[in-house]
């Protein structure tokens, strides 16, 4: 809104040129998101342990984080609103990719909110029923399509990525592409969801994730960038270049409250908002390969979950006694059995998700 009230006054106040510049709305959200996060993360944690809403341990999880009991839960409103704010007064709201991107995660936002409305508040252990929530993301994938092939800015690469590592080469789904960014959006949201179980790992990841999408919807955005390294020019891709500093701010100010001893956790409102908004970005950005390696510890943790279900399902079929592949899974809970101190596991995977991320970045040059 700022951007849309201030940036046309130029013409009577030559400073307000600035508000043209994407670099400057990038550092100016990325600046607000955290304060915001700063400023609103006290109050909101100190009302939700007024309406004592807090965290259930499962039964079944790791002895150390029954301790965790009661820790307020829900704080994903303090990531929502560092998000979305910047976002509204400084990027350009008439863009379709900042359009899609905010009800991508808005809507994420709610059937997260309901899910933890119904374990924290009214103490329904399972939440939204599995078969509702994937019946939300699966519809949101529907919206997007909906939007990407009817939006003239994707005319000419609607059903096409890019593919790491090699030059001048796309791969294009073709009539599978719906197919696709369903899987992209609900792999995603369900990915982040599943590895937020430690104090700060889901938060830290994150962070790294929105940081080096920034660097990408700003290069994607200008052609001479794009040109000069070989990768798809988007035309207004650059606006999501604000929504990705303001995701990174939002992140980083969360986790002043998520750092162990957390004093709050995101719940379900912040990692299925989240995880979404991550899986959108790399489709608008078509970059939905490349997301593999940006958020490998993401597909590590869900797919550690998918071997340990399938392990145990065939051990007990075959043998008729089940087996389990790790000592718990998401497989950060393995190492936490292990022996190994929860600060130790998050600030394992932090440095594999830095190592990931400069890996990302170098797929621009190594072709």
């Amino acid at each position: 809104m700022l951007y849309h009230l201030l940036y046309p006054l130029k013409d009577f106040f030559s400073p307000l040129n600035i508000f043209q510049y994407i670099t400057f709305r990038s550092s100016i959200a990325a600046i607000m998101a955290l304060l915001i996060s700063f400023l609103l993360g006290p109050v909101i944690i100190r009302k939700l342990k007024e309406l004592q809403i807090g965290e259930e341990i499962r039964d079944f999880g790791p002895e150390s984080h029954l301790k965790k009991k009661g820790t307020p839960t829900m704080g994903g409103f303090i990531i929502l609103t560092a998000i979305i704010l910047p976002t509204f007064l400084l990027a350009d709201l008439n863009n379709p990719f900042i359009e899609i991107l905010l009800i991508s995660t808005i809507w994420m936002g709610l059937i997260g909110f309901i899910d933890d409305y119904l374990k924290s508040v009214k103490k329904i252990k399972k939440g939204l029923i599995a078969r509702y929530k994937l019946s939300g993301q699966i519809l949101l994938g529907m919206i997007i399509t909906f939007w990407i092939y009817n939006t003239p800015a994707w005319d000419e690469i609607r059903t096409v990525t890019s593919i790491p590592f090699l030059k001048d080469t796309v791969f294009d789904f073709g009539l599978f592409y719906p197919l696709m960014i369903l899987l992209v959006v609900t792999g995603t949201s369900n990915a982040v969801n599943l590895t937020d179980g430690l104090d700060g790992l889901a938060t830290g990841l994150l962070a790294i994730s929105f940081s080096v999408f920034a660097v990408i919807a700003y290069i994607s955005g200008r052609v001479d960038f794009s040109d000069y390294l070989n990768i798809i020019y988007l035309p207004g891709a650059g606006e999501l270049t604000i929504f990705s500093a303001a995701c990174v701010g939002a992140c980083l100010g969360y986790l002043w409250f998520n750092a162990a001893p957390a004093e709050v956790f995101m719940g379900d409102i912040g990692s299925l908002s989240t995880g979404a908004a991550l899986g959108t970005l790399a489709i608008l950005l078509k970059k939905e390969f490349l997301l593999i390696i940006i958020g490998g510890v993401f597909v590590a943790e869900a797919i550690s979950v998918i071997l340990q279900v399938g392990y145990f399902r065939y051990t007990k079929k075959k043998y008729g006694e089940p087996k389990k592949l790790f000592l718990m899974a998401p497989f950060h809970h393995h190492f936490e059995l292990k022996g190994w101190p929860e600060s130790q596991v998050v600030i394992r995977f932090w440095i594999i998700g830095l190592l990931l991320a400069l890996l990302t970045i170098a797929t621009f040059k190594i072709r």
